[in-house]
C-alpha cells in the first residue's frame, strides 16, 4: 500500500473528524512533499467528488463550496502525512473519503481526479443526524 487513509468512523452531526493520508515510506521515501495531495469523497449511489488539495509548488489549498470554512488540509512532509481536519460535520459528509497524489501543482488540475497518479484505500465517515 503506497497512500493509507484513516481516521474514519462515525460521528454525530456537528462533531469532527481529522484523517490522516500516509505515504509509504518505501514508496516515497523523502519526496512525498514534492507532490500535491487531495482528498476525494464518494457519498452512497454518487460519483466520486472533489473535496480538497493542496499544492505541492505553491502551498495553495483548495475545497469545494461544500465543505469550505469546515474542512482543513494540512500536511507534515516530515512524516509522509497529509490531514484533512473535518469540523461541523453534518449527514450529507457521509462517505467513502478517499486521499491522492499528483505531480501536478494548479487548482484545474488538482480538482481533477485523472491527475492523480496514487490512490490510498478509502476510509468511510458517518455523520448521524
Amino acid at each position: 500500500v503506497q497512500l493509507q487513509a484513516s481516521g474514519g468512523g462515525l460521528v454525530q452531526a456537528g462533531g469532527s473528524l481529522r484523517l490522516s493520508c500516509t505515504a509509504s515510506e518505501r514508496t516515497y521515501g523523502s519526496t512525498f512533499g514534492i507532490y500535491s495531495v487531495g482528498w476525494f469523497r464518494q457519498a452512497p449511489g454518487k460519483g466520486r467528488e472533489f473535496v480538497a488539495a493542496k499544492s505541492y509548488r505553491t502551498g495553495s489549498t483548495w475545497y469545494s463550496d461544500s465543505v469550505k470554512g469546515r474542512f482543513t488540509l494540512s500536511r507534515d512532509n516530515a512524516m509522509n502525512t497529509a490531514f484533512l481536519q473535518m469540523d461541523g460535520l453534518t449527514p450529507e459528509d457521509t462517505a467513502v473519503y478517499s486521499c491522492a497524489a499528483s505531480g501536478y501543482y494548479t487548482y484545474s488540475d488538482l480538482t481533477s481526479m485523472s491527475k492523480y497518479h496514487d490512490w490510498g484505500q478509502g476510509t468511510q465517515v458517518t455523520v448521524s443526524s
